[in-house]
């Protein structure tokens, strides 16, 4: 995703000409190329992230169009003062992108998962959270960002994420991509999560357990006004805690906005740390988020429904 990120972040600097990408010392590999395009638009503000929001904030006041890139933990929890004081209570249109949602960064330890930051940049007035869960659906919020008029956090994974899927319509901020329609029972995914999400939904369509698909890139604001009233089951997937994030958000959704009982769970992180480290794959299975542990959990769940 970030590789999409940057393509289309290099498109955007060549038309416009106020663009400006700031760095915390990050991203080796995939900003070279605008940085040799727009050395004079290109700030490294090396590991000094309080500074690096400042930095964004008065850019945005004299009227540049700031992208701020980091590693997940480094862009979103090490600065969240000035994020709230100097971004959000200011209303400036400064767009946080974050690479390493969740376990990608594995190898490095607890420092460097982001199990937390949803939770986080969701709580903040006027932020927008964005979490795409492919390449596709991070070059259209990445185009949809670049005139945005407000703060915004765009969660991005290591991986590309390329599941085959068709668009029917734009993504836009506030849409959701409905990848397997089904009537009755979905299971509904956001960012890093989706390819594991449609890996479960064919699995068990071998299985003649029918379970429709969404991917939701826009936490918030969470527009989920494409859930029909005929909806009696749904599952909501990501990488991240089960405090405060997409999971949550979605419960308190429907138990605010559906008059009707809603068979309703949520797969994500249980509330601790993981204190080995190894690569994505082997952590999602230290956590039990895998396709096997979910699709047993489904099975279980919709056989308790049918009771």
């Amino acid at each position: 995703m970030r590789t999409a990120f940057m393509q289309t972040l290099i498109k955007m600097a060549e038309q416009d000409p106020n663009l400006y990408l700031i760095v915390g010392d990050v991203g080796f590999s995939v900003i070279e190329e605008f940085q040799q395009k727009f050395h004079q638009r290109y700030i490294n503000a090396g590991v000094a992230e309080q500074s690096m929001i400042g930095l964004a904030a008065g850019l945005a006041i004299a009227g540049k169009n700031v992208f701020v890139y980091s590693i997940v933990p480094f862009v979103t929890m090490r600065c969240f003062e000035q994020i709230r004081n100097d971004l959000c209570y200011q209303y400036l249109p400064v767009k946080i992108v974050g690479n390493g949602g969740g376990l990608d960064y594995g190898s490095l330890g607890a420092t460097h998962h982001a199990i937390e930051d949803i939770a986080i940049m969701r709580s903040l007035p006027h932020m927008t959270v964005l979490a795409p869960g492919s390449s596709q659906e991070t070059r259209a919020l990445t185009q949809e960002l670049s005139h945005y008029k407000g703060p915004a956090y765009l969660r991005l994974s290591r991986s590309e994420n390329n599941i085959p899927y068709r668009l029917n319509a734009p993504i836009t901020i506030g849409t959701s991509i409905i990848i397997i329609p089904h009537d009755t029972c979905l299971l509904v995914t956001t960012g890093n999560t989706l390819d594991l999400g449609y890996d479960i939904c064919k699995s068990l369509k071998e299985e003649s357990i029918a379970l429709g698909l969404v991917s939701v890139p826009t936490i918030k604001p969470l527009n989920l006004s494409w859930l029909s009233n005929n909806v009696a089951t749904l599952f909501t997937l990501e990488e991240h805690n089960t405090h405060g994030g997409f999971g949550e958000a979605i419960g308190a959704y429907l138990a605010q906005s559906f008059d009707k009982k809603i068979f309703f769970k949520s797969f994500a992180i249980e509330d601790k740390y993981c204190h080995e480290a190894g690569k994505s794959e082997f952590l999602r299975n230290k956590v039990s988020l895998n396709r096997t542990s979910i699709i047993h959990q489904i099975k279980n769940y919709l056989s308790l429904e049918k009771k």
